[in-house]
Protein backbone atom coordinates (compact mmCIF):
# COMPACT_ATOMS: atom_id res chain seq x y z
CA UNK A 1 0.00 0.00 0.00
CA UNK A 2 0.93 3.16 -1.04
CA UNK A 3 0.38 6.62 1.42
CA UNK A 4 0.57 9.74 -0.75
CA UNK A 5 1.48 12.97 1.29
CA UNK A 6 0.07 15.80 0.25
CA UNK A 7 -3.54 16.06 -2.21
CA UNK A 8 -2.54 19.45 -4.44
CA UNK A 9 -1.68 19.86 -7.66
CA UNK A 10 0.69 17.19 -7.84
CA UNK A 11 0.20 14.71 -4.84
CA UNK A 12 -3.77 14.84 -5.84
CA UNK A 13 -3.28 13.32 -9.69
CA UNK A 14 -0.44 11.20 -8.48
CA UNK A 15 -2.53 9.21 -5.91
CA UNK A 16 -5.52 8.97 -8.35
CA UNK A 17 -3.06 7.78 -11.36
CA UNK A 18 -1.67 4.15 -9.28
CA UNK A 19 -4.65 3.91 -8.05
CA UNK A 20 -6.56 3.38 -11.16
CA UNK A 21 -3.39 1.22 -11.96
CA UNK A 22 -4.05 -1.01 -9.78
CA UNK A 23 -2.13 0.21 -6.56
CA UNK A 24 -3.82 0.20 -3.21
CA UNK A 25 -3.19 3.94 -2.19
CA UNK A 26 -4.68 5.94 0.45
CA UNK A 27 -4.13 10.22 0.32
CA UNK A 28 -3.51 12.00 3.36
CA UNK A 29 -3.84 15.71 3.85
CA UNK A 30 -3.35 17.91 6.78
CA UNK A 31 -6.39 19.97 5.46
CA UNK A 32 -9.71 18.71 7.18
CA UNK A 33 -11.92 20.47 4.00
CA UNK A 34 -9.64 19.22 1.41
CA UNK A 35 -9.79 15.37 2.66
CA UNK A 36 -13.73 15.50 3.15
CA UNK A 37 -14.50 16.98 -0.19
CA UNK A 38 -11.80 14.57 -1.63
CA UNK A 39 -14.12 12.14 0.06
CA UNK A 40 -17.65 12.33 -1.30
CA UNK A 41 -15.59 12.21 -4.63
CA UNK A 42 -15.52 15.76 -5.40
CA UNK A 43 -11.38 16.86 -7.07
CA UNK A 44 -10.34 20.18 -4.98
CA UNK A 45 -8.95 21.92 -8.62
CA UNK A 46 -10.18 21.43 -12.35
CA UNK A 47 -8.20 20.00 -14.63
CA UNK A 48 -8.94 17.82 -17.94
CA UNK A 49 -9.12 14.04 -17.38
CA UNK A 50 -9.06 14.29 -13.61
CA UNK A 51 -12.97 13.73 -13.16
CA UNK A 52 -12.93 10.70 -15.18
CA UNK A 53 -9.19 9.72 -13.39
CA UNK A 54 -10.88 10.42 -9.70
CA UNK A 55 -13.79 7.81 -10.95
CA UNK A 56 -11.69 4.98 -11.89
CA UNK A 57 -9.95 5.41 -8.75
CA UNK A 58 -12.72 5.43 -6.61
CA UNK A 59 -13.52 1.91 -8.09
CA UNK A 60 -10.53 0.67 -6.99
CA UNK A 61 -10.92 1.85 -3.73
CA UNK A 62 -8.69 4.94 -2.82
CA UNK A 63 -8.97 6.17 0.23
CA UNK A 64 -8.45 10.01 1.60
CA UNK A 65 -7.44 10.94 5.25
CA UNK A 66 -5.80 13.14 7.38
CA UNK A 67 -3.93 10.28 9.14
CA UNK A 68 -0.63 9.02 8.05
CA UNK A 69 -0.53 5.16 7.88
CA UNK A 70 1.66 2.44 8.35
CA UNK A 71 3.08 0.98 5.32
CA UNK A 72 6.58 0.30 3.25
CA UNK A 73 6.12 3.04 0.73
CA UNK A 74 5.02 6.85 1.61
CA UNK A 75 5.41 9.32 -1.61
CA UNK A 76 5.67 13.03 -0.08
CA UNK A 77 4.12 15.76 -2.56
CA UNK A 78 3.70 18.90 -0.44
CA UNK A 79 4.93 22.68 -1.85
CA UNK A 80 8.28 23.59 -1.69
CA UNK A 81 8.66 27.73 -1.21
CA UNK A 82 11.25 30.07 -1.79
CA UNK A 83 12.87 32.59 0.76
CA UNK A 84 12.30 35.34 -1.37
CA UNK A 85 14.88 37.42 0.43
CA UNK A 86 17.75 34.37 0.08
CA UNK A 87 15.88 32.90 -2.53
CA UNK A 88 17.18 29.80 -1.15
CA UNK A 89 14.79 26.69 -1.17
CA UNK A 90 12.29 26.69 1.93
CA UNK A 91 11.80 22.83 2.67
CA UNK A 92 9.93 22.97 6.18
CA UNK A 93 6.52 21.42 4.47
CA UNK A 94 8.71 18.84 3.17
CA UNK A 95 10.60 18.34 6.61
CA UNK A 96 7.47 18.58 8.42
CA UNK A 97 5.88 15.54 6.47
CA UNK A 98 8.94 13.80 7.20
CA UNK A 99 8.89 14.01 10.82
CA UNK A 100 5.34 12.64 10.91
CA UNK A 101 5.84 10.06 8.39
CA UNK A 102 8.51 8.74 10.89
CA UNK A 103 5.90 8.61 13.70
CA UNK A 104 4.67 5.74 12.02
CA UNK A 105 7.06 4.35 9.21
CA UNK A 106 8.05 0.47 9.90
CA UNK A 107 12.00 -0.12 9.47
CA UNK A 108 13.07 -0.82 6.41
CA UNK A 109 10.08 1.44 4.59
CA UNK A 110 11.08 3.23 1.60
CA UNK A 111 10.17 7.62 1.84
CA UNK A 112 9.55 9.09 -1.43
CA UNK A 113 9.83 13.18 -2.04
CA UNK A 114 8.17 13.82 -5.23
CA UNK A 115 8.47 18.08 -4.10
CA UNK A 116 10.93 19.89 -6.57
CA UNK A 117 14.25 21.15 -4.21
CA UNK A 118 17.25 22.56 -5.19
CA UNK A 119 20.33 20.21 -5.40
CA UNK A 120 21.82 18.62 -2.10
CA UNK A 121 18.11 19.70 0.09
CA UNK A 122 17.60 15.75 0.74
CA UNK A 123 21.33 15.70 2.03
CA UNK A 124 21.70 18.89 4.12
CA UNK A 125 17.52 19.33 5.50
CA UNK A 126 15.84 15.28 5.32
CA UNK A 127 18.72 13.09 6.25
CA UNK A 128 19.60 14.73 9.26
CA UNK A 129 15.87 14.25 10.06
CA UNK A 130 16.93 10.70 9.89
CA UNK A 131 19.77 10.28 12.12
CA UNK A 132 18.25 13.14 14.85
CA UNK A 133 15.28 10.48 14.76
CA UNK A 134 17.58 7.40 14.81
CA UNK A 135 15.60 6.10 11.35
CA UNK A 136 18.27 5.05 9.06
CA UNK A 137 16.75 2.62 8.58
CA UNK A 138 14.49 4.42 6.08
CA UNK A 139 15.12 4.31 2.57
CA UNK A 140 15.32 8.14 0.98
CA UNK A 141 14.20 8.17 -2.87
CA UNK A 142 14.04 11.20 -4.81
CA UNK A 143 11.08 11.14 -7.78
CA UNK A 144 10.84 14.86 -8.66
CA UNK A 145 7.34 15.38 -10.58
CA UNK A 146 7.19 16.31 -13.63
CA UNK A 147 3.72 17.62 -15.13
CA UNK A 148 1.93 20.95 -16.13
CA UNK A 149 -1.55 22.40 -14.84
CA UNK A 150 -3.86 22.12 -17.91
CA UNK A 151 -2.02 18.37 -19.47
CA UNK A 152 -1.38 16.74 -15.58
CA UNK A 153 -3.37 13.50 -16.90
CA UNK A 154 -1.39 13.10 -20.27
CA UNK A 155 1.84 13.43 -18.74
CA UNK A 156 1.61 11.49 -16.10
CA UNK A 157 0.70 8.38 -18.29
CA UNK A 158 3.70 9.67 -20.89
CA UNK A 159 6.64 11.58 -19.32
CA UNK A 160 9.94 10.15 -19.01
CA UNK A 161 10.47 10.08 -14.86
CA UNK A 162 13.82 10.81 -12.49
CA UNK A 163 14.51 8.24 -9.95
CA UNK A 164 17.32 9.03 -7.38
CA UNK A 165 18.41 6.44 -5.00
CA UNK A 166 21.44 5.88 -2.07
CA UNK A 167 20.72 2.22 -3.46
CA UNK A 168 20.06 0.79 -6.59
CA UNK A 169 18.13 -1.92 -6.00
CA UNK A 170 15.80 0.55 -4.12
CA UNK A 171 15.74 2.46 -7.06
CA UNK A 172 14.21 -0.47 -9.28
CA UNK A 173 11.41 -1.21 -6.72
CA UNK A 174 10.34 2.36 -7.27
CA UNK A 175 11.00 2.18 -10.99
CA UNK A 176 8.59 -0.68 -10.91
CA UNK A 177 6.24 1.24 -8.77
CA UNK A 178 5.97 4.04 -11.57
CA UNK A 179 6.24 1.64 -14.27
CA UNK A 180 2.29 0.64 -12.94
CA UNK A 181 1.67 3.65 -15.16
CA UNK A 182 4.14 5.76 -16.74
CA UNK A 183 4.90 4.85 -20.07
CA UNK A 184 7.58 6.91 -20.34
CA UNK A 185 11.55 6.20 -20.26
CA UNK A 186 12.54 5.86 -16.13
CA UNK A 187 15.78 6.64 -15.11
CA UNK A 188 17.34 5.75 -12.15
CA UNK A 189 20.27 8.15 -10.94
CA UNK A 190 21.99 9.53 -7.28
CA UNK A 191 19.58 11.78 -5.17
CA UNK A 192 21.59 15.05 -6.13
CA UNK A 193 21.31 14.07 -9.70
CA UNK A 194 18.03 13.82 -9.62
CA UNK A 195 17.04 17.02 -7.35
CA UNK A 196 19.33 19.23 -9.94
CA UNK A 197 17.48 17.60 -13.41
CA UNK A 198 14.71 18.85 -12.33
CA UNK A 199 15.55 22.50 -11.46
CA UNK A 200 17.85 22.80 -14.43
CA UNK A 201 14.62 21.98 -16.74
CA UNK A 202 12.24 24.38 -15.03
CA UNK A 203 16.06 27.38 -15.21
CA UNK A 204 15.73 26.23 -19.19
CA UNK A 205 12.20 27.07 -19.89
CA UNK A 206 12.44 30.40 -17.79
CA UNK A 207 15.61 31.55 -19.33
CA UNK A 208 14.62 31.18 -22.98
CA UNK A 209 11.29 32.98 -21.91
CA UNK A 210 13.32 36.01 -20.31
CA UNK A 211 15.46 35.99 -23.90
CA UNK A 212 11.76 36.27 -25.64
CA UNK A 213 10.45 39.23 -23.03
CA UNK A 214 13.96 40.98 -23.25
CA UNK A 215 13.40 40.81 -27.30
CA UNK A 216 10.13 42.04 -26.82
CA UNK A 217 11.27 45.25 -24.63
CA UNK A 218 14.12 45.90 -27.27
CA UNK A 219 11.48 45.39 -30.11
CA UNK A 220 9.02 47.88 -28.25
CA UNK A 221 11.68 50.58 -28.21
CA UNK A 222 12.33 50.99 -31.26
CA UNK A 223 9.00 49.71 -32.77
CA UNK A 224 9.41 46.61 -34.22
CA UNK A 225 7.04 43.82 -34.42
CA UNK A 226 8.71 41.31 -32.21
CA UNK A 227 6.67 38.42 -33.09
CA UNK A 228 7.28 38.75 -37.02
CA UNK A 229 10.85 38.63 -35.94
CA UNK A 230 10.64 35.94 -34.01
CA UNK A 231 9.00 33.90 -36.34
CA UNK A 232 11.32 34.63 -39.15
CA UNK A 233 14.53 33.38 -37.08
CA UNK A 234 12.34 30.16 -35.74
CA UNK A 235 12.93 29.39 -39.13
CA UNK A 236 16.22 28.81 -39.15
CA UNK A 237 16.47 25.01 -38.02
CA UNK A 238 18.53 25.54 -34.73
CA UNK A 239 16.73 28.13 -33.63
CA UNK A 240 13.82 27.94 -31.41
CA UNK A 241 12.64 31.31 -29.34
CA UNK A 242 9.77 30.90 -27.12
CA UNK A 243 7.40 33.66 -27.26
CA UNK A 244 7.19 36.64 -24.91
CA UNK A 245 4.25 37.18 -22.12
CA UNK A 246 3.75 39.69 -19.39
CA UNK A 247 5.04 37.22 -17.00
CA UNK A 248 5.95 34.16 -15.31
CA UNK A 249 3.69 32.25 -12.73
CA UNK A 250 2.80 29.19 -11.21
CA UNK A 251 4.79 26.97 -8.95
CA UNK A 252 7.95 26.20 -11.14
CA UNK A 253 8.99 28.00 -13.41
CA UNK A 254 8.53 31.05 -11.87
CA UNK A 255 10.11 29.15 -8.66
CA UNK A 256 12.56 26.80 -9.15
CA UNK A 257 15.48 28.70 -10.95
CA UNK A 258 15.72 30.59 -7.28
CA UNK A 259 16.85 27.79 -5.69
CA UNK A 260 19.89 27.95 -8.01
CA UNK A 261 20.23 31.54 -7.63
CA UNK A 262 20.19 31.15 -3.90
CA UNK A 263 22.57 28.31 -3.98
CA UNK A 264 24.99 29.45 -5.79
CA UNK A 265 24.50 33.59 -5.46
CA UNK A 266 28.43 34.00 -7.57
CA UNK A 267 27.72 31.38 -10.38
CA UNK A 268 24.44 31.48 -11.28
CA UNK A 269 23.94 35.26 -12.85
CA UNK A 270 22.70 34.56 -16.18
CA UNK A 271 19.82 32.72 -14.18
CA UNK A 272 19.73 35.61 -11.66
CA UNK A 273 19.35 37.99 -14.55
CA UNK A 274 16.64 35.85 -16.66
CA UNK A 275 14.39 36.05 -13.63
CA UNK A 276 14.60 39.76 -13.18
CA UNK A 277 13.42 40.05 -16.56
CA UNK A 278 10.42 37.49 -16.20
CA UNK A 279 9.82 38.98 -12.85
CA UNK A 280 9.50 42.82 -14.43
CA UNK A 281 7.21 41.79 -17.26
CA UNK A 282 4.09 42.69 -15.16
CA UNK A 283 5.21 46.16 -14.39
CA UNK A 284 6.29 46.44 -18.17
CA UNK A 285 2.63 45.42 -19.19
CA UNK A 286 1.19 48.45 -16.13
CA UNK A 287 3.07 50.67 -17.94
CA UNK A 288 2.05 49.79 -21.50
CA UNK A 289 -1.53 50.26 -19.79
CA UNK A 290 -0.03 53.73 -18.43
CA UNK A 291 1.10 54.36 -22.01
CA UNK A 292 -1.64 53.66 -23.94
CA UNK A 293 -4.09 55.22 -21.82
CA UNK A 294 -2.27 58.38 -22.02
CA UNK A 295 -2.15 57.75 -26.18
CA UNK A 296 -5.76 57.60 -26.21
CA UNK A 297 -6.97 60.35 -23.87
CA UNK A 298 -8.25 57.67 -20.97
CA UNK A 299 -8.41 58.76 -17.80
CA UNK A 300 -10.58 56.85 -15.54
CA UNK A 301 -8.56 53.42 -14.83
CA UNK A 302 -12.00 51.81 -13.95
CA UNK A 303 -12.82 51.45 -17.55
CA UNK A 304 -9.88 49.17 -18.11
CA UNK A 305 -10.49 45.46 -17.63
CA UNK A 306 -7.70 42.73 -16.97
CA UNK A 307 -8.73 39.32 -19.10
CA UNK A 308 -7.24 36.72 -17.01
CA UNK A 309 -6.45 35.56 -13.92
CA UNK A 310 -4.63 32.11 -13.78
CA UNK A 311 -1.14 32.04 -14.48
CA UNK A 312 -1.60 29.86 -18.06
CA UNK A 313 -4.66 28.95 -20.33
CA UNK A 314 -7.66 26.78 -19.29
CA UNK A 315 -6.96 26.06 -16.02
CA UNK A 316 -8.16 27.69 -12.71
CA UNK A 317 -4.69 27.81 -11.08
CA UNK A 318 -3.97 31.52 -9.76
CA UNK A 319 -0.51 30.49 -7.90
CA UNK A 320 1.78 33.48 -8.70
CA UNK A 321 -0.29 34.81 -11.72
CA UNK A 322 1.06 37.20 -13.92
CA UNK A 323 -2.29 38.91 -13.31
CA UNK A 324 -1.69 39.06 -9.60
CA UNK A 325 1.51 40.39 -9.36
CA UNK A 326 0.87 43.20 -11.67
CA UNK A 327 -2.42 44.20 -9.39
CA UNK A 328 0.20 43.95 -6.87
CA UNK A 329 2.15 46.56 -8.40
CA UNK A 330 -0.71 48.71 -8.82
CA UNK A 331 -1.64 49.06 -4.87
CA UNK A 332 2.09 49.58 -4.60
CA UNK A 333 1.22 52.59 -6.53
CA UNK A 334 -0.96 53.42 -4.14
CA UNK A 335 -3.63 52.95 -7.64
CA UNK A 336 -6.42 50.46 -7.94
CA UNK A 337 -9.77 50.27 -10.52
CA UNK A 338 -9.02 47.74 -12.41
CA UNK A 339 -11.34 45.74 -13.46
CA UNK A 340 -10.79 41.49 -13.66
CA UNK A 341 -12.40 38.53 -15.14
CA UNK A 342 -11.29 34.72 -15.33
CA UNK A 343 -14.10 32.00 -16.96
CA UNK A 344 -11.82 30.05 -14.24
CA UNK A 345 -12.01 31.18 -11.50
CA UNK A 346 -16.12 31.27 -10.01
CA UNK A 347 -15.18 32.44 -6.27
CA UNK A 348 -14.59 36.47 -5.43
CA UNK A 349 -10.52 36.73 -5.27
CA UNK A 350 -9.88 40.16 -5.90
CA UNK A 351 -11.57 43.52 -5.96
CA UNK A 352 -13.61 44.72 -8.96
CA UNK A 353 -13.91 41.08 -10.26
CA UNK A 354 -16.83 39.96 -12.94
CA UNK A 355 -18.43 36.15 -13.89
CA UNK A 356 -19.62 36.82 -16.81
CA UNK A 357 -17.81 37.80 -19.82
CA UNK A 358 -20.23 40.46 -21.94
CA UNK A 359 -20.92 41.78 -18.69
CA UNK A 360 -17.29 42.18 -18.17
CA UNK A 361 -16.75 43.43 -21.75
CA UNK A 362 -19.65 46.06 -21.45
CA UNK A 363 -18.41 47.55 -18.16
CA UNK A 364 -14.59 48.54 -20.09
CA UNK A 365 -13.26 50.25 -22.77
CA UNK A 366 -9.85 49.26 -23.04
CA UNK A 367 -9.34 45.10 -22.59
CA UNK A 368 -5.98 43.62 -21.42
CA UNK A 369 -5.42 40.03 -22.57
CA UNK A 370 -3.35 38.33 -19.97
CA UNK A 371 -4.25 34.84 -20.37
CA UNK A 372 -5.22 32.89 -23.73
CA UNK A 373 -7.60 31.17 -22.47
CA UNK A 374 -10.01 29.42 -25.65
CA UNK A 375 -12.79 31.67 -23.88
CA UNK A 376 -11.30 34.83 -25.33
CA UNK A 377 -10.06 32.78 -28.43
CA UNK A 378 -13.55 31.85 -29.50
CA UNK A 379 -15.03 35.07 -28.86
CA UNK A 380 -12.33 37.80 -30.10
CA UNK A 381 -15.14 39.61 -32.04
CA UNK A 382 -16.91 40.67 -29.41
CA UNK A 383 -13.36 42.94 -28.85
CA UNK A 384 -14.44 44.94 -32.05
CA UNK A 385 -14.57 48.61 -30.99
CA UNK A 386 -12.28 48.00 -27.85
CA UNK A 387 -8.66 49.44 -26.87
CA UNK A 388 -6.82 46.09 -26.85
CA UNK A 389 -3.83 45.16 -25.11
CA UNK A 390 -3.23 41.68 -26.48
CA UNK A 391 0.05 40.23 -24.18
CA UNK A 392 -0.43 36.60 -26.39
CA UNK A 393 -0.49 37.89 -30.06
CA UNK A 394 -4.08 36.39 -30.78
CA UNK A 395 -6.08 39.20 -31.50
CA UNK A 396 -5.58 40.09 -34.98
CA UNK A 397 -7.97 43.49 -35.28
CA UNK A 398 -6.92 46.60 -36.76
CA UNK A 399 -5.17 48.54 -34.03
CA UNK A 400 -4.56 46.16 -31.20
CA UNK A 401 -1.77 47.19 -29.05
CA UNK A 402 0.94 44.73 -27.93
CA UNK A 403 3.49 44.20 -25.35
Amino acid sequence: MINVIGLGYIGLPTALMMASHGVEVIGTDSNKELVATLNVGHATFKEGGLDELFQDALKAGIKFTTEYQVTDTYIVSVPTPYDKFSKKVDACYVVAAVIDVLKVAPKGATLVVESTVSPGTIEKSVRPVLVEENREDINLVHAPERIIPGNMVYELLHNNRTIGVDDKAIGAKVKDLYASFCQGEIVVTDIKTAEMTKVVENTFRAVNIAFANELAKICRHDNMDVYEIIKICNMHPRVNILQPGPGVGGHCISVDPWFLVGDYPSLAKVIDESMKTNDGMPDFVLNRIYEIMKEKGMTDITRVGLYGLTYKENVDDMRASPTLQLLESQERHLATGLKVYDPFITKDVVANQYHDLDTFLSAVDFVVIMVKHNEIKENIDKLAGKIVLDCYNICKQEGTYRI
